[in-house]
């Protein structure tokens, strides 16, 4: 995911240029990995050694590094599908009549999703920003209900995406310090929703916005009740 501002610099994960099609051995190598380190990185968490994984999925660590230079790109590509399936749901809560609720739904979300391995939220900033189909199907749902949500004043209009992949990578990194706690998660997200609610307005701001309504002034109230 990406906004205006950037967060941790992204490492580039493909080329603009069109991918050649694999031949069919690599394709297999390719899926083998991508199922082994999904495995590895389950059972060991993001920071897994990449030689673990070669050697999981049956091959050289030469042949994981041919279609997986970094560990980065490694990970960018396992949690492809997920990311798919987040912009969708994240799309479906577009149409909510809260679109502050929506978007604390979809903040739900995305923890969780920063939650697939242990260690993945370190790499957030990189992945997030990858520029994979994925990623910028996730990042575009997300942007919309954000804007959505800050357009209709129940999020504070003061803070981006960006801001809210830093403070997700927070909330999960504390999230999975040991020994767990159960309920810390829910704990930490409802805190960060609350700081993202806009403040009500003072009396002093509701009353200047009756006043910019049409015939909302207090000399015109005043008017029509005597």
């Amino acid at each position: 995911m990406s906004s205006a501002r950037s967060t941790p610099k992204a490492v580039s994960v493909h080329s603009n240029e069109a991918p050649r099609p694999l031949r069919a051995d690599a394709r297999r190598n390719r899926e083998r990995l991508l199922a082994a380190a999904d495995e590895v990185f389950t059972e060991r968490g993001a920071e897994a050694a990449m030689e673990d994984i070669a050697r999981r999925a049956g091959v050289g660590i030469g042949t994981l590094y041919r279609h997986f230079p970094t560990r980065e790109a490694l990970l960018v590509a396992t949690v492809e599908e997920q990311l798919h399936a987040l912009a969708r749901k994240t799309q479906s809560l577009a149409a909510s009549p809260s679109p502050g609720d929506a978007f604390a739904e979809f903040l739900g979300a995305f923890v969780e999703h920063a939650s697939t391995y242990r260690g993945l939220a370190t790499s957030l900033g990189v992945v997030f920003q990858s520029g994979t189909p994925g990623c910028t199907a996730a990042s575009e749902a997300a942007t919309r209900l954000l804007s959505l949500a800050q357009a209709a004043g129940e999020i504070r209009g003061d803070i981006d995406l960006d801001d809210v992949v830093c403070l997700v990578t927070g909330i999960t990194l504390a999230a999975q310090q040991t020994p767990p706690e159960p309920g810390r998660v829910q704990r930490l997200v409802r805190a960060f929703i609350e700081g993202l609610r806009a403040p009500a307005p003072s009396k002093g701001a509701r009353a200047a916005q009756d006043d910019a309504r049409p015939g909302g002034s207090r000399a015109a109230r005043a008017s029509r009740a005597s």
